[in-house]
Order: C-alpha cells, then structure tokens, then sequence
C-alpha cells in the first residue's frame, strides 16, 4: 500500500490537472474562445474533476472521498459531452478531439480512466491505497 499523505501525491489527480491544462489550452483556440458559454462550462468541468479528487482526500473520510470521487466522475462524462460539442461546431478538427479524448482515456498503469469508476480506499492512519477506473 502507497502512503499517500497530499492529494498531490494522488494519480488521479495529477491525471485530471493534465487533463485541465489541455483543455484550457484548446478552448482558447480563435473559434472555440468565442464560444463564451461553452468555454466557461468545459473548464469549469475539467476543474471540477481535480477539485473534487483533492477536497475529498482532504475530508479523510472513505464515505466522503467516494462521494466526491463520484462527482469528479460525472464532471469526466461532461467534459466529454462537451468534447463532443466543440468537434460538431468545428471548434475543434477531428484530429484535436481524438488527441483530446486519448489524452482524458489515457492513464498510467490504468489508475485514470473516464467513463466508469471503482474506488478501493484504505485510510490507515494516513495511509491510503487509491485505484480509480475511469475507462472509455
């Protein structure tokens, strides 16, 4: 079992902060930026993901970090939806949107997956063994 002391330390979460930072990157795009309503609801989602992983760990609850590891699962699932949006406005060319969703698919030794979530969670006076499914 990993000890895991900060929710810095956690895979999921450095995952979801990548995933943040390509989303930011690509909606700011001349085409997609204009889209200010889309903009806004496709970051505020991505964000929502590595928020959620961190202020559940920060509960040191196993109750309430599968709650908030189960809300960072519908934010993946919304901003998939929204993938899907900017690629059927053009915001996005076909090769952006695969690139996109395989970088959200892809995952080290699959501890970050989006689509479906199974969290196994010990907290053992601090000591914390994570696996999340997010697959495809």
């Amino acid at each position: 079992m990993s000890k895991i002391e900060k929710f810095e330390d956690i895979e999921a979460w450095k995952m979801a902060r990548e995933i943040t930072k390509m989303i930011y990157q690509i909606s700011s795009s001349d085409n997609f930026n204009k889209d200010f309503a889309l903009v806004n609801q496709i970051r505020r989602a991505s964000v929502s993901i590595l928020s959620n992983i961190a202020e559940g760990f920060e509960r040191n609850g196993d109750k309430e970090f599968i709650q908030f590891l189960t809300i960072a699962k519908g934010s993946c699932g919304e901003v998939r939806a929204q993938l899907y949006v900017a690629l059927d406005q053009n915001y996005v060319d076909e090769e952006q949107f695969v690139i996109t969703k395989n970088q959200i698919g892809r995952n080290e030794s699959d501890a970050f997956r989006i689509d479906k979530v199974s969290a196994t969670i010990k907290f053992q006076r601090k000591q914390v063994q994570i696996t999340l499914d997010f697959g495809l």
